[in-house]
């Protein structure tokens, strides 16, 4: 009779030095949810604890957590590398040079090892099939006829539109002159991609830069819309995870930055419906190999120091 109590007692202390890794990440919570499970069990012994929310709003909570010297997260898994960079440049992400990476492209990863991308959420051109015809560049789309027809998401607003903005004003062929070009045309950047894909859709709009899950997805739901992959180039942001300098559980933050970099994290992107950073990894339907598009890299660290001035240059070219 007293090997039960005994048994029990050892149940409880195996649970309760599990390690808990506390998670604070932008995805949506049906994908986060399968991100954490899907690593649970791979690491059993690894409890987590998640809170999502917007980029923005989780930004935000963890400045005030900062202030307040109580730093909750052990890591962070958010839209962009803008905010990454910020952090990076105020020593509060952790270095984590043993992280695989080998297989990857180096755009895809700081050059110091302090963030990760996990996936590539590229931005391209969508056009409604019934209205619009299909491009090749960029410059293709600052026709005449496309004059109030372009539906831009807002970069003071939308995560993905501010790092499309970032990767392509010093590209030739693009830049500022393609901002320029669209101003001429009456296009006034409003809102996220949420908005702008279904403007295209509806067919109030011809073209929009758009995220690549989004066209993709409402095209395989019966909308009239396309995507195309310019051959100057896509930006991507790939959703980046870091490690805090503060990690109360640095060894298990090191772990899920390893699941969400092996084979079977990067299948888990495919089969959620993006484009895995692993070029071996077969992406979902409807998406190109990595190797048939050209990827247009984000240099974040001087994106954190040029980010107020190329705000302000957008907002003076749209008039604002």
């Amino acid at each position: 009779m007293r090997l039960i109590p005994a048994l029990a007692l050892l149940l409880m202390a195996g649970t309760a030095s599990a390690e808990t890794l506390t998670l604070y990440t932008s995805q949506s919570p049906e994908i986060a949810q399968q991100t954490v499970d899907a690593f649970q069990a791979k690491h059993p012994d690894i409890k987590v604890e998640w809170s999502r929310n917007g980029t923005s709003q989780l930004m935000n909570i963890l400045r005030a957590e900062i202030e307040a010297g109580e730093v909750k997260p052990d890591v962070l898994l958010v839209a962009d590398t803008i905010n990454l960079g910020q952090l990076k440049a105020e020593g509060r992400l952790m270095a984590y040079p043993e992280a695989k990476v080998e297989a990857y492209d180096k755009g895809t990863y700081d050059k110091d090892m302090t963030f990760f991308g996990t996936k590539i959420i590229s931005t391209g051109i969508a056009y409604n099939t019934q209205t619009a015809k299909p491009v090749e560049t960029w410059a293709d789309l600052l026709a005449d006829e496309n004059k109030g027809q372009i539906a831009v998401p807002s970069p003071l607003y939308s995560g993905a539109a501010l790092n499309h903005l970032h990767s392509v004003i010093d590209v030739p062929g693009i830049g500022w002159d393609f901002y320029e070009g669209l101003a001429r045309l009456d296009i006034a950047p409003d809102g996220g991609n949420g908005p702008a894909l279904k403007a295209v859709a509806s067919g109030l709009a011809k073209y929009g830069i758009i995220a690549d899950a989004d066209v993709i997805r409402a095209k395989a739901s019966g909308s009239p819309v396309e995507l195309i992959f310019p051959k100057d180039g896509v930006s991507f942001i790939t959703e980046p995870v870091a490690i805090l300098s503060t990690a109360k559980q640095p060894e298990a933050a090191k772990a899920f930055v390893d699941f969400l970099l092996s084979s079977e994290g990067q299948e888990l992107v495919a089969k959620q419906g993006n484009m895995p950073i692993d070029p071996s990894v077969t992406p979902p339907d409807g998406f190109p190999k990595l190797s048939e598009i050209k990827l247009l890299p984000m240099d974040a660290d001087k994106a954190v120091t040029t980010d107020r001035d190329v705000r302000e240059k957008f907002t003076e070219t749209f008039g604002g």
